[in-house]
């Protein structure tokens, strides 16, 4: 398995990225509200990405192997869609969870992150998944350190979900991202602390659980490409692009709109 570690200059870049691949999601956020279809959600996307930035939506016919080319400039996966989403002529309505991901290429190099929004007024169930797999991010990026392994991050994320009642999706994980949009390692969203591969200063990768409120099987749609939850309860899931320092981490995909870290996770 080869690992790259990003030179400063690459690093840079990947800052730039990732602030880009975040304000899309800033500049998105007033959009999502019911009527609106997430077809028109995704243009809204694309032409910001494309005229406002001057970058490349990197979803936009991706195609990796044994997939169709992916039709749509970003994913967008609704109540119990899991991840990837297409967007097309569905409408939101009032109570609905969305995951918006985006992944945008500015010189060259990816940045990549997710939001869950809320449409109107949400059920409580809705928004405690959506709150506690947020805090499963942020228990999985606080691992994040030279020297520290892969494991500890699934282990914090996948302990913190089945305390609540949850169950983390396993068939999809998070990546290694850099000029590539998928590179090594996988970085899994469960497992045992010091296990897996040991972190280095300058590698990038993201974080993005994926929780389910019911089981944890899942299937795809006859696009191709839909997940779902094989019990049609709900799925929540948060993304962010992250640096490992010496000492700690960098959140890469990060702008003024990016919800900080809850206070309790240090």
């Amino acid at each position: 398995m080869s690992i790259s570690k990003k030179s400063p200059q690459e690093v840079e870049k990947m800052r730039v990225a990732g602030r880009l691949t975040a304000e899309v999601l800033d500049y998105i956020a007033p959009h999502v509200r019911s009527g609106v279809t997430t077809g028109e959600i995704d243009q809204l996307c694309h032409d910001y990405i494309v005229n406002v930035q001057g970058c490349i939506p990197a979803p936009l016919n991706y195609a990796p192997p044994g997939y169709r080319p992916y039709p749509k400039s970003i994913c967008a996966s609704i109540n119990h869609q899991v991840c990837h989403g297409v967007p097309g002529d569905r409408q939101l309505k009032n109570g609905d969870i969305v995951n918006l991901d985006v992944t945008v290429i500015s010189d060259g190099y990816h940045g990549d992150s997710s939001r869950m929004f809320q449409v109107g007024e949400t059920s409580v169930q809705a928004r405690r998944l959506c709150e506690v797999t947020f805090e499963c991010l942020w228990l999985g990026i606080a691992q994040v350190r030279a020297g520290a392994h892969l494991g500890d991050i699934g282990h914090a994320i996948q302990q913190h979900a089945e305390q609540s009642g949850y169950a983390v999706v396993r068939e999809f994980c998070g990546h290694g991202i850099g000029a590539k949009f998928h590179e090594e390692p996988q970085v899994l969203h469960y497992g045992r602390p010091n296990t897996g591969i040991r972190l280095e200063s300058g590698m990038v990768f993201t974080i993005e659980p994926m929780i389910n409120a019911g089981k944890a099987a899942i299937r795809t749609m006859a696009d191709g490409w839909t997940i779902v939850t094989k019990d049609h309860s709900l799925s929540a899931q948060w993304e962010h692009t992250i640096l490992v320092t010496e000492t700690s981490y960098e959140v890469l995909t990060v702008s003024e709109g990016t919800r900080p870290k809850p206070d309790w996770i240090r």
